[in-house]
């Protein structure tokens, strides 16, 4: 397979896939990560692709990846997550949960738990958790996205900012440099925001595919955030972002 046809290849799979790390590609190209790294440089350069720490995405900013492919896309990875979260949070705790498919990765983790109280804005964590006996948990009211189940809207900022909660886990869609916290939809980013104002402590989960990743809604900022959980230290700029705002980070 030569240049050519290798950077053929690379976009048609990161097009169907919306993401593929530089691990993936090497498999999938049979080439080093060096000759897949320069490969990813000179598609960013043309416009082609958006670069990301760890590999390459599609370039839009405005629009996510389909649930069903972020969903399965780094399953392995969010489910190492999910399981440091989970650790995180004692029998008998209060929390927020929002969209997210690391999110619905950690709810499935916590039915090991016992008298759990949530509030959540997925549909999907509402499911998977209303199978606990011991648990309460409340749905936010609002509009359902219909393509995730997320429920969103001014009536859910309003329900939201009813509670005050022991935890708030929060995924996100991109992580710029500068440690702006990003997402696509601005009323999702206004649930969000609220489940941050309203939680005392906020926990972000977010693999490492999320770093320096566009998307054109600004959630908020890492120094919000008290924990982050990723699978992989952070680019130098954000680690010294969690660094200088005594964020923990743990590693899964």
């Amino acid at each position: 397979m030569n240049q050519t046809q290798r950077h053929d290849k690379i976009v048609t799979l990161i097009t169907q896939r919306g993401f593929m790390s530089i691990d993936e590609l090497v498999e999938q190209c049979a080439v080093t990560p060096q000759t897949i790294r320069r490969d990813l440089n000179q598609l960013a350069e043309s416009g082609v692709l958006s670069r990301y720490h760890g590999g390459a995405g599609i370039n839009k900013s405005w629009e996510n990846t389909p649930y069903q492919e972020r969903k399965n896309h780094n399953r392995h990875i969010k489910e190492k997550i999910a399981d440091a979260v989970a650790a995180m949070i004692p029998d008998g705790a209060s929390l927020f949960i929002n969209i997210g498919t690391t999110t619905e990765m950690i709810a499935t983790k916590l039915l090991n738990h016992k008298n759990l109280h949530v509030v959540t804005n997925n549909i999907h964590v509402a499911t998977i958790l209303s199978a606990k006996e011991d648990f309460t948990v409340i749905i936010a009211a609002g509009e359902v996205r219909y393509r995730d189940g997320g429920i969103i809207g001014e009536a859910t900022c309003d329900f939201i900012s009813q509670f005050r909660m022991d935890y708030g886990i929060i995924g996100i869609s991109g992580i710029s440099a500068d440690g702006a916290l990003l997402d696509f939809d601005f009323r999702e980013v206004k649930v969000s925001q609220a489940i941050l104002k309203h939680t005392r402590k906020a926990i972000l989960a977010a693999d490492y595919s999320k770093f320096e990743r566009h998307a054109m809604v600004e959630q908020g900022h890492l120094s919000q955030v008290n924990c982050m959980v990723c699978d992989k230290t952070p680019p130098p700029a954000i680690k010294k972002i969690i660094d200088d705002n005594n964020i923990t980070f743990v590693k899964a």
